[in-house]
């Protein structure tokens, strides 16, 4: 056996005997590009003191990585698909790696987003990498488990992130959240030339880069307007990229339908396990992340845990990951995938609903029972969805297919935490003036409005103030936990709705067993190169 991963997938005569092995490198990617976005939330509060973020910085902050991260991995997962597969997973470690070298040693706010840019885009080219190489890889027969596992790795991403910066953050600045990206990084690049082989569409023609192009402009535009229409009014930058993603999109469809060799093949939406699959992850992601990122919060600001000790109580939710995942191994080749992901999606619906209960003397207990459901969720629904969205794409296409998934994946939860965010901070800023409106000097009221950690800054202040003391200090800070609290009430039952009506939606457009397998028997099976030694070993 080569110390190198050297012989392409496309040349081997039967399964790959490291596949498994190379499965952990592919987790371990995944891993690091999904825990870059949820280390950031226990990271916030120091980079705001520190770096003096405004509400408005701190958004782009953590979209800065958001945006490239969703617009661009259609197109590189395609240009993926033509070259290199593992060339790109490499390449996106890498640009990753820099990214997070730049962001860890800086101290302006510009450039700060310039390394959350930089990392995004290395994070388009991994993600999409690791799902078609997986299904390179992986005979069907194996490919379930695998993408159970990839499944249950971004879950699990949402409890270690958290809890590895807030261990740093017990003795090192927020930068180190940067850096501890690099050595993982590093691993991932030699555990890829080591264990992961080649792969390349062996029969694809050329790219279309005009409809890359058109989905770029299309889904960036889209990302633009979600983030900073909501949060910071409907002025001429939000409307006009609204209308540039309309416009963007009827051209982007229009193109792909006329074009020999589209980037995307959008008649494939008309395909239900496809588009109902898609759905799913797009709706279960908006309720999902939406009510990971306030749940946070609370924990922080209202409990007062500080970064390790909010990592800790995620660390339930990845428990229950893994628990839905090997029951969704489980059930989901006898029941179907239309009743697996539907449950999967009432129980996530349930943990949202759950936090409507919260109040300002709520305790982690309440917000356990959600974390459990939203976990058991996650490993219930993710696995089936994606499998099902990367078994309708041929060999040629497997990296435009883990770049639909992956931007279905990535604009469901940008959509959760800007429309949501918005409507909890609305919420918030409401109650907090019904409360203490009038009370306050302008420019303080001002601040407190902005956000539940200016609301305590403010009573900080007030507390050091000898003309106004500890007394009004508090009664200020109980307002403020008041105010979130109703908050994530409000945004709970709307989130909660929300995850309702896309639940009815994907069972009604996911087909029945019968269909199901029907359809899976007409279309050609992706990765299926070699299919009649799926399970014969090596």
């Amino acid at each position: 056996m080569p110390f190198l991963a050297d012989t392409p997938v496309e040349k081997m005569t039967g399964p790959y005997a490291r596949r498994w092995w190379a499965l952990l490198v592919l987790c371990l990617s995944l891993l690091i590009v999904v825990m870059a976005n949820t280390s950031l939330i226990v990271a916030a509060p120091d980079m705001t003191k520190d770096l003096g973020l405004s509400s408005s910085d701190l958004q782009w902050v953590i979209d800065g990585y958001t945006v490239p991260y969703a617009a661009l991995m259609l197109v590189l997962g395609s240009i993926g698909d033509k070259y290199s597969r593992r060339g790109a997973l490499i390449l996106g470690l890498l640009i990753f790696a820099g990214g997070a070298v730049m962001g860890g040693l800086v101290d302006e706010t510009g450039l700060v987003v310039v390394a959350r840019v930089i990392m995004g885009v290395g994070a388009a080219v991994v993600m999409p990498a690791t799902l078609s190489l997986l299904v390179a890889m992986f005979p069907r027969g194996e490919r379930a488990k695998a993408i159970t596992a990839w499944s249950a790795t971004s879950g699990l991403a949402i409890a270690v992130g958290p809890l590895a910066a807030g261990w740093l953050l017990e003795n090192h600045a927020w930068g180190s959240t940067f850096l501890m990206n690099v050595p993982l990084a590093l691993v991932g690049v030699v555990g890829a030339l080591l264990l992961v082989p080649p792969s390349k569409a062996e029969k694809m023609g050329r790219i279309d880069y005009i409809g890359g192009l058109l989905s770029i402009v299309s889904v960036g535009s889209l990302v633009y307007a979600t983030i900073e229409g909501p949060h910071f009014g409907w002025g001429v930058g939000p409307v006009t990229a609204a209308v540039v993603a309309g416009v963007g999109l009827l051209a982007f469809v229009a193109w792909e339908l006329k074009h020999p060799h589209p980037m995307l093949n959008v008649r494939k939406f008309r395909e239900r396990p496809f588009s109902g699959s898609m759905l799913a992850v797009l709706f279960f992601f908006f309720g999902t992340f939406g009510s990971i990122y306030y749940s946070t919060q609370f924990l922080q600001f209202v409990l007062d845990y500080n970064a390790l000790e909010t990592g800790i109580r995620l660390l339930p939710l990845a428990g229950a990951v893994f628990v839905g995942a090997a029951v969704t191994g489980r059930l989901a080749p006898k029941l179907g995938v239309k009743l697996v992901v539907g449950t999967g999606m009432v129980i996530g619906t349930a943990g949202v609903f759950l936090l409507t209960q919260i109040e300002s003397g709520s305790t982690y207990t309440d917000f356990l029972a959600p974390l459990l459901l939203l976990g058991l969720a996650i490993g219930l629904s993710v696995s089936p969805a994606t499998d099902t969205i990367m078994g309708s794409f041929p060999e040629s296409e497997l990296g435009v297919g883990g770049g639909a998934n992956d931007t279905a994946l990535e604009l469901g939860g940008s959509l959760g935490i800007a429309i949501l965010g918005s409507l909890l901070a609305t919420s918030y800023k409401d109650k907090l003036t019904d409360l203490v409106g009038g009370h306050l000097p302008a420019t303080a009221m001002d601040t407190a409005k902005d956000s539940v950690g200016g609301g305590l800054a403010v009573a900080e202040q007030i507390a050091k103030t000898p003309s106004a003391g500890p007394q009004q200090a508090q009664t200020l800070v109980d307002a403020v936990h008041e105010s979130f609290a109703h908050a994530v009430a409000q945004t709970s039952l709307i989130g909660a709705v929300i995850m309702a009506v896309g639940t009815v939606i994907v069972v009604v457009v996911l087909p029945g067993r019968k269909a199901e397998d029907k359809h899976r028997q007409e279309e050609p099976a992706a990765g299926d190169r070699g299919e009649e030694y799926a399970d014969s070993g090596r």
